[in-house]
């Protein structure tokens, strides 16, 4: 017996919204893998500490903050091109010295995917 088709569409609509609800970035888990960053970066203002400030990073050349003095490897690295996006901040987050060779960032790198996606989730969603 075929179905009919407005629950076929139903199903599909439905299937659809399941997908991207699991998908979703969590923010409040973000908000927390941040607190890792916290000691060295903020989020929230312009003012740098150990580390630069993370406002607006996403979008943001590397080694762009012009009153941060960063390493060597990391102006390089930004006048090589490299900006920060959800693609090059997912590897730098995993391994910060492998993404860019040289960096004074004293950070091992986040070990888990979902580590990795809801802090740049978090890091978007503070521009």
């Amino acid at each position: 017996m075929p179905i009919a088709l407005p629950k076929l569409l139903f199903f599909c609509a439905l299937s659809l919204f399941i997908s991207s609800a699991s998908l979703a970035a969590d923010l409040g888990h973000g908000e927390r893998v941040f607190k890792v960053c916290a000691p060295c970066h903020v989020i929230d203002s312009d003012m740098n500490k150990i580390g630069p400030h993370l406002k607006g990073v996403v979008g943001r050349p590397a080694g762009s903050i012009g009153d941060f003095r960063y390493s060597k490897a990391m102006t390089q690295a930004g006048d090589a091109g490299l900006v920060w996006d959800d693609k090059t901040l997912a590897e730098f987050l995993s391994s910060p010295k492998t993404k860019v060779p040289n960096t004074s960032m004293r950070f091992w790198g986040l070990w888990f995917q979902s580590e990795i996606d809801d802090l740049i989730a978090y890091l978007k969603a503070n521009p």
